[in-house]
């Protein structure tokens, strides 16, 4: 039997068992893996890393606090963890630990799934510029977003972000917006809007922005997936925007993950009706 978990602290929140073991078990390999979780300290990480290998594990996804403690510990990094600056995956090999990110690849296939597309000639505006809007915003800029706007009430966060992609695009424009009224205007006028605050994690959180800030033809993603609409998106839907909660992310993000683990490919329906069961029955 071989082992797979997602490491975080806290971890109590994870719905990463939930949606790997119904693959496991959709494809008939319950002999053969299980998925748990663990709760791990950030400074106890590298040292429980480097023990998983002889315990029996396959490998290990990361979530808050971990994965920028792994991108500064791991030796070997696949180009995916290099370009976002984290690590969610880790392989364990015979040539020793790898560090992967699946979440720019989530994030994309997310998109597609749910418009029809990614960020390719779009004007995007982010909002909110920590670890999943700092991901999400490299990741638009390296595939193909004609202009990204960064918003955030952090101007040193914004400033990094910004000084971040100049190096990895930079060809892509890049405007930087801290004021509520400039937000407001700048989301507006946006092709793709992607919400990346925890606001919204809490079921009476407002959204952070009004409904003068959308229009009809734009397309809003929330990376928060705890309920089908987000007050953000139910704000976004009322003025004609077409609407996507941060769920598909997750799940393809596990998908990836559980291929480079194993080189096969995972139940993607199975994964999907779990998440949907836990989530929103």
């Amino acid at each position: 039997m071989k082992k797979l978990a997602v490491l975080g602290h806290p971890i109590g929140h994870t719905l990463s068992p939930v949606m790997h073991n119904a693959s496991i078990k959709a494809l008939g390999l319950m002999d053969e893996y299980e998925y748990g979780k663990l709760d791990v300290p950030p400074g106890e990480l590298m040292a429980r890393l480097a023990k998983f290998p002889s315990e029996g594990y396959a490998g290990v996804n990361l979530t808050i606090p971990l994965k920028e403690v792994a991108y500064q510990g791991l030796k070997q990094l696949a180009d995916s963890a290099r370009i976002l600056g984290a690590v969610n995956t880790v392989e364990f090999t015979g040539g020793g630990m790898v560090g992967h990110n699946t979440d720019g690849y989530g994030f994309l296939k997310a998109l597609e799934e749910a418009f029809g597309k990614t960020v390719q000639s779009d004007s995007v505006f982010v909002l909110g510029c920590g670890g999943a809007g700092r991901a999400v915003a490299l990741m638009a800029a390296l595939n193909g977003a004609k202009s990204l706007t960064l918003a955030d009430v952090d101007a040193a966060r914004v400033a990094n972000l910004t000084a971040e992609i100049k190096n990895v695009a930079p060809k892509v424009g890049i405007f930087q917006c801290l004021e509520k009224t400039e937000q407001i205007k700048a989301c507006r006028e946006a092709d793709l809007v992607i919400q990346a605050s925890p606001v919204g994690m809490k079921k009476e959180d407002p959204s952070l922005l009004p409904k003068e800030a959308f229009r009809q033809g734009q397309r809003v993603f929330d990376l928060i997936y705890m309920y089908p609409e987000t007050a953000f998106l139910s704000t976004a839907k009322a003025c004609g925007a077409q609407i996507a909660n941060g769920l598909g992310m997750l799940l393809h993000q596990g998908a990836k993950a559980f291929e480079i683990w194993t080189g096969i490919k995972p139940s993607v329906e199975a994964m999907r009706n779990a998440l949907e069961k836990a989530v929103y029955s």
